[in-house]
């Protein structure tokens, strides 16, 4: 439940990371980035990750500051994630460092009362979690690395974030 539970976090992560304001690694992947108007994401993980993406979706979408956002991950736990997994985040604006932090998944999910807590059992998930993005957050594009690792660190899930909050100068028409 590792990776749901990182999912679930991801939401909580991404809105803590822009409330806070985000060595490289290249990853070549078979699978494209799925993407949308306003953001895209890139499962960068191993099929021998505990945790296994299936899917993201935001609403709204694009994510707009001063909004709610929902993210609905679906995903599956190949083993139980116990307590002490961790995710390294860093949010990026361009080539500029914004944060690097180390987040503790369980306590993380326990402080926003999570409908995912650790222990998690192996099995699928669909984790619904909304936060509300603060209204500060800068008009621009953002990327996001989530590194996720159990308490014996081994990887969890890994995944690659670009979120672009810069206004489009043309109206969507539908």
């Amino acid at each position: 439940m590792v990776g749901f539970l990182s999912l679930s976090l991801l939401s909580l992560l991404a809105s803590s990371a822009f409330s806070a304001i985000v060595p490289e690694q290249e990853v070549i992947l078979d699978t494209p980035a799925r993407t949308t108007e306003g953001w895209s994401y890139t499962d960068c993980g191993l099929p021998t990750d505990v945790v296994q993406i299936k899917s993201i979706s935001v609403f709204p979408d694009p994510p707009k500051p001063g909004k709610n956002l929902t993210l609905t991950a679906v995903g599956t736990v190949k083993q139980v994630v116990e307590v002490g997994a961790f995710a390294d985040v860093t949010v990026k604006l361009g080539l500029i460092k914004l944060l690097n932090k180390k987040f503790d998944i369980c306590h993380e999910a326990s402080a926003a009362n999570a409908s995912i807590q650790c222990p998690v059992d192996a099995g699928d998930y669909t984790v619904v979690q909304t936060v509300a993005l603060p209204n500060e957050i800068p008009r621009a594009k953002f990327s996001i690395s989530v590194r996720g690792y159990t308490v014996d660190e081994e990887d969890l899930l890994c995944l690659d974030l670009k979120v672009d909050f810069m206004q489009s100068p043309f109206p969507r028409i539908f």
